[in-house]
């Protein structure tokens, strides 16, 4: 079976023509709805990669990248909040512990929906979120400065280091209590229909059976910025997203020669993060991932140029995958992935447009 014809795919692809895409301008200007997020689950794609045998479907990476990609190019903000999920279940698929046997059949089922706090152990040697021994189990201290889903999430993946810098995540129920305080949804350039917000953890207490993981933070580190060095299939969805629409705004040729740069730029990318070492070859992935976000730009630009003066209505697709393009240029950011970025932009040539 092709990935084309892989149900899944078609699932997406239905869903993204029949709600994400039609609904997007209302939810980047409205918010997420928890429907959407049920039609999601009803049509199997929360539990994409969770296994088999817990309720989930079992896919192959290409199948989830796939999926992603439709997700992301029909309503991006939809796709968001719901990619946050896949990581607690993964997670869970590699555990032993208890916390494995209680949430990864009702997570890969969809009966539950989780999100994730842990980008701000890429800060240390700052740490705003401490965990520490408490008795039996653990307590966090500090902020959590990104939690997206807020008000839909039922569970939350959060994480904290110790002084003995070790990272701990463990599941907490994702709803305002005297330890975890939520901050007002933020006011963001793109994505804020994704309804993030700050946390505040003051002796939020979490029982050992909670806990997930725990790993030397240097341990962790490698593993995340390999897997942060990868670019987000979300990138090659949007950016396909805005070449259509230049298509449909009179400009084939020009869609057609950005439509090829992104298959190549694609197939890399893919090539390599479906390497058999999960840590090889990572100065080659951000060099990939710099290279396929020269190509996003150019082609959400380029949809912005075709479009001319009425994609400066919020409302217009071309300014909203502008929008999300930017967005993409920060989520997941490691420090490796802002240095490789970063020293492209400014090095020779930069202002060709592509190499």
């Amino acid at each position: 079976m092709s990935i084309e014809d892989h149900p899944l795919v078609g699932a997406a692809r239905s869903l993204a023509a029949s709600l994400l895409a039609p609904g997007a301008a209302r939810v980047d200007a409205e918010g997420v709805p928890a429907g959407h997020l049920a039609a999601i689950r009803d049509a199997g794609l929360l539990g994409v990669s969770a296994p088999v045998e817990y309720g989930g479907a079992g896919a192959p990476d290409a199948v989830a990248r796939e999926v992603a990609e439709i997700l992301a190019g029909a309503c991006c903000s939809t796709w968001f909040v719901q990619t946050q999920h896949h990581t607690p279940v993964r997670m869970l698929a590699r555990s032993t512990g208890p916390a494995r046997e209680r949430l990864l059949g009702p997570l890969a089922r969809g009966e539950l929906l989780a999100g994730i706090a842990y980008a701000h152990v890429r800060a240390f040697p700052r740490r705003p979120v401490r965990a520490t021994r408490d008795g039996e189990g653990w307590r966090f201290d500090g902020t959590v400065p990104w939690f997206t889903g807020w008000g839909l999430n039922d569970l939350m993946l959060l994480a904290g280091v110790t002084d003995e810098d070790e990272v701990v995540f463990a599941f907490t129920d994702a709803r305002e209590g005297p330890a975890l305080r939520p901050s007002p949804p933020m006011r963001l350039a793109a994505l804020g229909a994704a309804r993030t917000v700050s946390l505040g953890l003051d002796g939020l207490r979490l029982p050992e059976a909670s806990v997930v993981l725990r790993a030397p933070r240097a341990v962790f580190a490698a593993t995340d910025r390999a897997r942060a060095a990868n670019a987000s299939p979300a990138l090659f969805g949007v950016a396909r997203a805005a070449v259509a629409l230049v298509a449909e705004y009179g400009e084939p040729d020009v869609a057609s020669a950005l439509g090829a740069r992104l298959d190549a730029v694609r197939a890399e990318a893919y090539t390599l993060a479906g390497h058999p070492d999960p840590l090889a070859r990572v100065p080659e992935r951000l060099a990939c991932r710099t290279r396929a976000f020269d190509v996003l730009r150019a082609a959400t630009t380029a949809a912005v140029v075709a479009r001319g003066g009425r994609a400066m209505d919020l409302r217009d697709p071309a300014q909203r995958l502008a929008r999300e393009g930017m967005f993409l240029l920060i989520q997941g950011q490691t420090a490796d992935a802002r240095r490789a970025h970063l020293d492209a932009l400014g090095g020779p040539g930069t202002d060709e447009g592509h190499r």
